[in-house]
């Protein structure tokens, strides 16, 4: 039988076709994407990280499988860590604070709202930002030059590490979707692939050095 992982990532191939022809994704894989495309692009991720880590953590608060729990938290601690690194290998601290783009502030809070819902839309939202960005890394892996300046950005979505987080973020979910109601299956799918399709308009947001509008 067909896993739910399986039957949303039909749903959003299309999507993520997109999101690796985006000019952001093609630059930062040939290493011509602009320092400072680039700079606003992990300025706002950060932002998102943070955010992303507390919804890590409130899902790991609302499981009630001990070892799924453990994973989500773990999840949590390994964001917070990467935040550290994007900060330390990138930024140099003499900026002035970010203001969320209206895509970031859009992204948090609709995973922030889905922990109104069940705790299976909940993290069938986070996902899209594992396996969408271990997916990313590893294709631009692919076909990256060793002189990337980007090579360190690259190399932590392309990490085993962060692949066998992956992959258990997708057993957590196929998991939950086995014992949920059909109703709750169709949520979960309907927040992948809305999350899926943000992660394209954060890449876009970086690209165009989104501001708010008035």
């Amino acid at each position: 039988m067909e896993k739910w992982s399986e039957k949303a990532w039909k749903e959003v191939e299309p999507i993520y076709r997109a999101i690796l022809d985006h000019p952001f994704v093609s630059e930062l894989a040939e290493g011509t994407l602009s320092h400072e495309r680039f700079l606003f692009y992990i300025r706002q991720d950060s932002l998102y990280i943070a955010n992303y880590c507390r919804v890590l953590a409130h899902i790991a608060s609302r499981l009630t499988d001990t070892d799924q729990t453990e994973d989500f938290l773990r999840f949590a601690a390994d964001g917070v860590a990467v935040e550290r690194a994007l900060h330390q290998s990138f930024l140099t601290g003499d900026e002035a604070p970010a203001t969320p783009t209206p895509t970031c502030a859009l992204y948090c809070r609709y995973e922030k709202s889905c922990g109104l819902e069940p705790v299976e839309v909940e993290a069938a939202a986070i996902l899209p930002c594992f396996w969408v960005y271990q997916r990313v890394g590893c294709d631009i892996m692919a076909r990256s030059n060793p002189g990337n300046p980007y090579s360190a950005w690259i190399a932590t979505y392309a990490d085993p590490a962060f692949e066998a987080s992956t992959r258990r973020a997708i057993e957590i979910c196929d998991t939950l979707a086995e014992n949920a109601s059909g109703s709750v299956r169709h949520r979960m799918t309907e927040a992948f692939v809305d999350c899926t399709r943000m992660e394209w308009m954060f890449w876009d947001s970086a690209y165009n050095l989104e501001k708010w509008k008035i």
